[in-house]
């Protein structure tokens, strides 16, 4: 036992009323033989590196929460489809109310969140076939809204291509199903095309999700399957780019490491970072009308210098996030 405490228990028995000081001597002996000084210092050690690492975690926990509002879309869309099963044999378009539901609140989720614009909805077509061409940021958010603002506004489905891991995902099924979501072989999207309806796809895809970055580079190689598919189908392509898109989400995709897994095993296990409330305006370029002369290899060439106008024209490169973000007060559409 230390001096202090041998001194404090002399005090103890020789105080007259005796009370007091025997409590504050227990206290003391029992400070000493816990530790609690010391466990203090470990509560502030820990206080300090949470305050340290929030930031870190915030921003790798956002992007968890655009998977968490998927997951709600499946859900009701479920719940949906129990309570309108009896209605399925006398109802042509059983999946209306729940798309324009969805819609909705994916639409007021951009709105808030991020101040969603888009500038040209009026080249998309009311009626018959287009192919619409985009630039894949690392969360492809922006076209999500993008279909929730063409089925509220044009009253429309667009289809969607994607990338065969999307169909593995546990849950994804029924959402893949409802908003006419498909793998993308050519005959398939030719078939669409030819039924009249309006089809996304990015010729980037999930190559161009990990490993561009702010300078917002198209990453396409040689792709120019989408092209003849608007040859053969006979239809316009229609470019569109989002402004700030990487300064939402990013990705640690080109690290070495993270590269090596995608060209391994072709899944996305680069982590994404971000969910930053950062201004986002979407942009619809002239559409690019059927032409006979044109191969698929130029009319790839010809959509792809029409998606890096877009670029070029709306987005300040390097990207920034601060920038994106001041960006929500006041408008300014453009670069140029």
């Amino acid at each position: 036992m230390s001096k202090m405490s041998a001194d404090g228990n002399h005090s103890c028995f020789t105080t007259a009323d005796g009370t007091v000081p025997f409590l504050v001597c227990v206290l003391h002996m029992w400070d000493e033989w816990a530790g609690l000084g010391q466990l203090e210092d470990y509560l502030n050690v820990l206080e300090y590196l949470l305050w340290v690492f929030t930031p870190l975690i915030i921003v790798f926990v956002l992007p968890f929460l655009i998977v968490i509002l998927l997951y709600l879309s499946i859900l009701f869309l479920h719940v949906y489809k129990r309570k309108n099963q009896l209605r399925e044999a006398y109802c042509n378009n059983l999946w209306d109310g729940a798309r324009k539901t969805l819609a909705t609140l994916w639409d007021g989720h951009g709105a808030i969140w991020h101040g969603y614009e888009i500038h040209g909805l009026e080249k998309i077509p009311n009626k018959g076939p287009a192919l619409i061409v985009y630039y894949h940021g690392a969360i492809p958010i922006d076209y999500y809204y993008f279909l929730a603002r063409v089925i509220i506004q044009k009253g429309r489905t667009c289809h969607s291509v994607a990338d065969h891991f999307l169909f593995k995902v546990p849950g994804f099924k029924l959402l893949c199903e409802v908003f006419s979501v498909i793998h993308g072989p050519q005959e398939e999207c030719v078939q669409a095309l030819k039924n009249g309806h309006l089809l996304g796809i990015s010729p980037g895809g999930v190559r161009e999700a990990l490993f561009s970055d702010e300078t917002y580079s198209l990453i396409w190689g040689n792709r120019k399957g989408f092209a003849q598919v608007a040859i053969d189908s006979k239809v316009p392509i229609i470019p569109m780019f989002t402004q700030n898109l990487r300064e939402g989400f990013r990705t640690l995709g080109n690290l070495r490491f993270y590269r090596w897994l995608y060209e391994r095993f072709r899944l996305p296990f680069a982590p994404v970072y971000g969910g930053f409330p950062v201004k986002f305006r979407t942009f619809l370029g002239d559409p690019i009308p059927y032409d006979p002369k044109l191969n698929a290899a130029e009319l790839a060439e010809k959509v792809r210098l029409a998606v890096q106008s877009l670029i070029d024209k709306h987005q300040q490169i390097p990207g920034n996030i601060l920038r994106a973000l001041l960006e929500r007060f006041y408008s300014h559409p453009s670069v140029n």
